[in-house]
């Protein structure tokens, strides 16, 4: 087994390093706000739990909408200009929360953030990619990945101050501080230069871009990533939520199941993104992801069943492991895949379309885990599983579909467009 260097941590690419320090900033400032945004809703804007719920869900559906268009515009003035722009416009807007009141402006104003926040995803993955060398890609995500973690900690524990204070301001003061790390995040992404052989998207107009888009199969990959994104809501809302009302899990314990996924996504994930080195190991990663996420499911159903309290805990404990395995595995066949099958001047596009499969489900999730899976029991569990299972075993024909497309697009671009591909996307189909 190969050692893990701390050089592993850090970016190939001048450019790679800039990129990831202003994702730190970005996450800590995601982490500020996400660690005190419940209780800014309620004690600053004036909501009730379901005025929260409604805005949220209402803002949700119009970040699904818009992902694409933003990413269509993304080809026209470039992926890098668009994500200054979407930092700046969410700088903005966290400015105008604070100053909110009513479930009327809270929805509208959260509605600008979420059309900003769904299509960043896309805009730092295509961003990312030109920051970084030719087979560089994946495990630069990799290590931003591990970055945004480590940020978003960092930003709870700045949070927690302004919490304990009890003061209108200080909640205020949570959502300003989010707005100036995206202020920052947006400054460092000025300096960004691509590297030496970037890939030049073509200037379409967004509307043409929308329009040309008839890639079935790729649509077929994103819904399977988006299935298989489903263990956010899980971490999030199910094992929360599941331990407290059929287990007998202690509730002490919870905090210990959140950490250790924490921790083992910054510790690990960087090494598990060698897994999708080499031929076929994108597709290996994302049905490695599915296979974890099936065993997690099922061992969600046993904690139910222990008498024992620790018993209980240990094997929610052990599901918690599995999550965060697939988490990570999914994490790297997605990110690979859904880059190798796009066409090299479509990337802004094509990304943003493989990005509804995760907008979709932080959509659907939350109602899906809560009124079915764990309305159901054990079962719900099982049932849940056999859905990631069945995922899983998708993969391979899926991409197998995609693997010609892939070839045509590549011999369309010509000698130097072949060049620039790595071994992992002209062969991340191999079964």
């Amino acid at each position: 087994m190969r050692r893990i260097s701390l050089r592993e941590y850090v970016p190939a690419t001048r450019a790679g390093r800039t990129f990831a320090v202003t994702s730190l900033i970005n996450a800590v400032g995601t982490g500020l706000y996400l660690a005190g945004s419940a209780v800014f809703f309620v004690r600053s804007v004036g909501l009730t739990t379901a005025e929260v719920g409604f805005g949220l869900a209402l803002s949700g559906i119009v970040g699904f909408l818009t992902t694409v268009p933003v990413g269509a515009l993304a080809e026209r003035i470039g992926a890098r200009h668009m994500l200054v722009v979407l930092q700046l416009w969410r700088a903005g807007w966290f400015v105008a929360l604070t100053f909110v009141h009513g479930v009327v402006g809270f929805t509208l104003v959260s509605s600008c953030l979420a059309a900003a926040e769904a299509a960043t995803q896309p805009m730092t993955q295509a961003v990312a990619s030109a920051a970084t060398e030719e087979g560089d890609r994946t495990h630069t995500m990799a290590i931003i990945r591990t970055v945004r973690n480590m940020g978003f900690s960092l930003g709870a524990l700045l949070a927690a101050p302004l919490l304990a204070s009890h003061s209108v301001w200080a909640y205020r003061g949570i959502v300003l501080g989010t707005a100036a790390a995206f202020v920052v995040s947006a400054l460092l992404l000025t300096r960004l230069r691509a590297v030496a052989g970037a890939a030049v998207q073509r200037r379409a107009g967004p509307l043409a871009a929308i329009k040309g888009f008839r890639d079935w199969r790729y649509l077929l990959l994103a819904g399977l990533n988006g299935v298989l994104n489903l263990h956010t809501t899980i971490l999030s809302v199910g094992i929360p939520l599941w331990a407290l009302h059929a287990t007998r899990v202690p509730t002490g314990l919870l905090p210990i199941v959140v950490l250790t996924n924490t921790v083992l996504s910054v510790v690990l994930q960087v090494p598990v993104s060698r897994t999708a080195e080499g031929p076929g190991g994108a597709a290996r990663s994302l049905r490695l992801g599915g296979a974890a996420l099936t065993a997690c499911c099922l061992a969600m159903a046993l904690a139910a069943g222990p008498a024992s309290a620790w018993l209980a805990g240990a094997v929610l404990l052990g599901a918690c492991v599995l999550l965060t395995f697939g988490e990570m595995w999914q994490a790297v066949g997605g990110w690979d895949l859904s880059y190798a099958f796009a066409p090299e001047d479509r990337k802004s596009t094509y990304l943003s379309v493989f990005s509804l499969g995760g907008t979709g489900q932080r959509i659907i999730g939350p109602a899906l885990v809560t009124s079915v899976v764990i309305a159901a029991g054990p079962a719900g569990w099982i049932g849940l599983a056999t859905v990631f299972a069945a995922a899983a075993l998708l993969v391979t024909p899926v991409t197998r579909l995609l693997r010609p497309v892939a070839a045509v697009a590549a011999d369309g671009a010509g000698a130097s467009g072949a060049a620039s591909r790595t071994p992992t996307e002209t062969e991340g189909a191999t079964p």
